[in-house]
């Protein structure tokens, strides 16, 4: 997990840490809405891809996502010269899908009702000899956004506060909290659903 740090803290600067206090109690806030995209996703992202030679790199990734794992996985894509495909439902914030296709990548639409993004994204990996990259489920995923974590507490260090006692991290498909929690072993962690 820290090699995953290491090499994010290379290509992304780090997220300011906001401190506050409630009932008396200081609490850390970590910004990774800052981030180029505007979402931690970005540095499972670019741990992932960063791990491909470069003859799977020439074949291309395919993702599926509504959001920001697609602006993740696109961004990473572009600077490392990769094709992605991103495998998103038709009913997608249009935000959304501009910026993933404006970061270079091609968006494949599919009927969120009647159609399974899993499916048309393996079939489209499979046809292409692309990687899938799953937006949560991934080892590589999971370490890189878990440098979160590591990165949230070396700024506690810094600031004199020590390890953070307890973490509450949002949780939609569990990536973020599995990195965090594995990066923070010595933590209390809370997770919870926005």
């Amino acid at each position: 997990m820290r090699d995953a740090a290491e090499k994010i803290a290379r290509i992304l600067p780090p997220t300011p840490l906001f401190i506050s206090e409630i009932k008396g109690v200081p609490v850390a806030f970590k910004a990774e809405s800052l981030q180029p995209i505007g979402a931690f996703k970005i540095r499972g992202a670019w741990h992932r891809l960063t791990a491909l030679d470069e003859a799977t790199r020439q074949k291309g990734v395919v993702a599926f996502s509504s959001g920001n794992h697609a602006q993740g996985v696109a961004w990473a894509a572009k600077r490392l010269g990769i094709a992605a495909t991103i495998v998103m439902p038709s009913d997608a914030p249009r935000l959304k899908r501009e910026s993933t296709l404006a970061l270079g990548a091609e968006v494949v639409t599919y009927d969120r009702a009647t159609e399974s993004r899993e499916t048309i994204a393996a079939r489209l990996a499979e046809a292409r000899g692309a990687t899938l990259v799953p937006s949560f489920d991934d080892p590589w995923i999971i370490e890189g956004q878990g440098s979160a974590g590591i990165e949230a507490a070396a700024q506690m260090a810094a600031l004199g506060m020590g390890v953070p006692s307890r973490v509450v991290i949002p949780c939609g498909g569990g990536g973020l909290s599995a990195g965090i929690a594995l990066a923070l072993k010595d933590s209390a962690i809370t997770v919870v659903e926005p």
